[in-house]
């Protein structure tokens, strides 16, 4: 019996735009930014919104009798939110098709079950520190078990211009990252950088040589598949973290991958990623090993 061939879901016509809404202003900039995308790639885009009743149960626990009221006011307050985003959606594209979904989940919950689906997960962050330290459970869990493409978008200038620039460490971890980013590069009609830190050390030379290979071997045979897409590697001595902050400024886009399911680490650990998604100057995609399957 022959297996089928494998559909990554992520990529068919039905994917959705997923993005996750709170009310806050880092969540309305994250609605612009999916319903721009999700209307130029054709696609619907769908507003979730967690109302983690199972929080707000075990806190009132002892006021049974208030529940009711709260747990109302609580749906209430979730529909007024994604009422004032499905119109700020529509305000982007009055042609694009948004739903909604309003749960008792937590926010991680749903989009981490979206993002097996979905054509990409976005989600908003605003502020430095004190914001990430706001929505850090949410955005560190689903970075670390959604699958797919996960977009933090920041409260910075987007950019419809400049490369998309993809962050390559010489693991087979870096595939989902270079699979999505050359996805991005496609869509965007732009170029893709590929850029791999090297150690500053004496014998520059050799250095130099073994960051070209390990750039060759991890772009070996995209180039073939996205025959259209223009490619500029970069291999200087710097941290990961400065590299990448210095690209944030003229990139319209990020692409940092994942070491699996459990620990972030990588490109994914909190000195590079937490460090990204708090202080860089565009979006920045959080791809998992899925994604190049």
């Amino acid at each position: 019996m022959t297996t089928p061939p494998y559909e990554n879901p992520h990529r068919l016509a039905s994917a959705a735009v997923v993005v996750g809404v709170d009310g806050s202003e880092g969540a309305d900039l994250a609605v612009r930014w999916a319903a721009e995308t999700a209307a130029h790639r054709h696609r619907d885009l769908l507003l979730v919104h967690g109302l983690d009743l199972a929080s707000t149960r075990s806190m009132v626990g002892y006021y049974d009798v208030l529940t009711p009221s709260i747990t109302e006011t609580i749906h209430k307050q979730g529909r007024r939110i994604v009422d004032a985003d499905r119109r700020l959606a529509q305000s982007v594209n009055p042609d694009l098709v948004v739903a909604v979904e309003i749960s008792e989940a937590g926010a991680a919950e749903l989009l981490i079950r979206h993002s097996r689906t979905a054509h990409l997960v976005v989600i908003g962050a605003t502020g430095n520190a004190g914001a990430f330290a706001h929505i850090g459970s949410t955005l560190l869990a689903v970075s670390a078990h959604g699958h797919g493409s996960v977009i933090v978008v920041r409260d910075t200038a987007i950019r419809h211009t400049g490369p998309v620039v993809v962050g390559v460490d010489g693991t087979e971890a870096a595939d989902a990252a270079i699979a999505a980013a050359f996805d991005e590069a496609a869509e965007r009609e732009t170029e893709l950088v590929a850029v791999h830190a090297r150690a500053a050390t004496p014998s520059a030379t050799d250095e130099n040589g073994a960051a070209d290979t390990v750039l060759a071997e991890r772009l070996a045979g995209w180039q073939e598949k996205y025959p259209n897409v223009r490619v500029r590697r970069e291999a200087r001595p710097a941290q990961p973290t400065q590299l990448l902050m210095d690209w944030s400024d003229t990139a319209q886009l990020i692409v940092v991958g994942t070491r699996g399911r459990g620990a972030l680490t990588g490109l994914l650990l909190g000195s590079t990623s937490n460090f990204l998604v708090q202080h860089a100057h565009c979006p920045v995609l959080i791809a998992h090993r899925d994604q190049s399957e």
